[in-house]
């Protein structure tokens, strides 16, 4: 029953509906007075600091902190206001009243808070189950110690053809892959990363003779850090939709700490801020290699990203195609950003501007080429990323690179992200060695 509960649907169910009706008859019930400085005074001051405080943690989050690029979309800025007002009705309903009202009053403020959060979890997809968003690992996780080493006589291939015409899944081989953490060092690098890596193995790997299967590493975007493509990607069921669809087989998927923190953002380069393109190009490699069984060309290797993750994919191909001949851009940017071009040249690289040119796409798109890469772009159809991702994929073309535009209903959130990938995954396992 515990785990029904964890497993209850936060985005697509009808926890956000039933919560918001809950919370607005509440409201409704301790709004009712019969005192009329009540309605003239006292409410319409109410609506006003509501809006007013509000309009502030929105200045103060996009003017002053600026935790990351792109704006807070007016759908979140709302539900966060009802949430605010909300609490403050509760907060003016305490004084020269009843001890019942005083409870009803604290119950209202719970309610609208978990109303406007669940609300705004439904407009981003972050967190599809109450298991995700209260951080307990997924129910197919297992420690990474259970694996099984690799093995002697690992399931060989044919060369140039695809792994799914050959491999033939063994009659134990189990219905769904797994999930597991484990911690990537840096010792080439020296990035800061705190956070475990989450990865995903696909039933065929869980095999005693497994094939030697393709890699993706995939990173998130910014905010956010390994587990949001557990929870708002929901990586695992849709590998395990394609594995089923195609003997077991599908790509490892390793999600490493590709920020070192939630709100940090290293613009997936080498500078002050520290050697992150050397982590995800150098370090994360070497140990996918030394302690996973996994096909070691390149050209079975692939990076994918959304958002900051997406344009860091693109940087990562770009800068370092032997390691990644393959990229999926999941709605990102034209350029790596920390709000403004002046602002991004002046705090990474120190006022030079040749330096950023040698990491920005655009420029490199222009000046190399990239006769062995293919990638894939994709986008929501209302995302306020799309004009910069059609400037890339543009540019991209231009350069004679094999590209692939995949667009998708939707805003800058999980639910186009997610489905983006979807709509990439047949081109991506052609690309690594898995079909034609």
């Amino acid at each position: 029953m515990w785990d029904t509960v964890l497993d209850w649907d936060l985005v697509n169910g009808r926890g956000p509906i039933v919560a918001t009706v809950v919370a607005v008859l509440a409201c409704v019930a301790l709004l009712i007075r019969r005192d009329r400085r009540w309605w003239i005074r006292t409410v319409p001051v109410l609506v006003g600091v509501s809006v007013a405080v509000t309009l502030l943690i929105w200045w103060l989050v996009e003017g002053v902190w600026q935790p990351f690029p792109d704006s807070l979309p007016l759908r979140v800025v709302a539900w966060a206001g009802c949430g605010v007002a909300g609490v403050g009705l509760a907060v003016v309903s305490l004084w020269k009243t009843s001890w019942r009202r005083r409870v009803a009053a604290v119950v209202v403020a719970v309610l609208a808070v978990v109303a406007s959060m669940l609300n705004i979890n439904a407009y981003y997809g972050q967190y599809p189950s109450l298991r995700g968003a209260l951080g307990l690992p997924p129910a197919n996780e297992i420690p990474f110690g259970d694996l099984t080493p690799p093995t002697e006589t690992p399931f060989h291939t044919e060369p140039d053809r695809p792994l799914v015409e050959s491999w033939q899944p063994p009659s134990n081989m189990p219905k769904q892959g797994k999930v597991t953490q484990a911690f990537i060092p840096s010792p080439v690098s020296r990035f800061p990363t705190t956070r475990q890596a989450y990865l995903y193995l696909p039933p065929a790997y869980l095999t005693d003779a497994r094939p030697l299967l393709p890699v993706l590493v995939a990173l998130p975007g910014q905010p956010g850090g390994p587990t949001d493509w557990i929870n708002g990607g929901q990586i695992a069921a849709t590998m395990d939709r394609y594995a089923a669809a195609h003997n077991g087989l599908a790509p490892i998927v390793v999600m490493p700490d590709a920020t070192g923190s939630t709100l940090n953002n290293p613009l997936c380069v080498d500078s002050k801020l520290g050697a992150n393109e050397t982590y995800l190009t150098k370090d994360v490699p070497d140990w996918i290699r030394q302690n996973l069984q996994v096909d070691p060309d390149p050209k079975h290797w692939a990076v994918a990203g959304f958002s900051y993750g997406g344009t860091c994919a693109l940087q990562l191909a770009l800068r370092r195609p032997q390691v990644y001949p393959t990229f999926v851009d999941i709605s990102g940017q034209q350029e790596p950003s920390l709000g403004t071009r002046e602002k991004t040249v002046k705090e990474v690289f120190g006022g030079d501007e040749a330096a950023f040119h040698a990491i920005n796409p655009l420029d490199l798109l222009a000046t190399r080429k990239y006769p062995g890469s293919a990638g894939a772009f994709t986008v929501g159809s209302v995302d306020a990323y799309l004009p910069q991702q059609k400037v890339v994929y543009d540019a991209a073309i231009r350069n004679g690179l094999d590209a692939e535009w995949f667009e998708v209903p939707g805003p800058h959130n999980w639910h186009s992200w997610a489905a983006g990938f979807v709509k990439s995954l047949d081109w991506l396992a052609a690309r690594l060695g898995l079909t034609r």
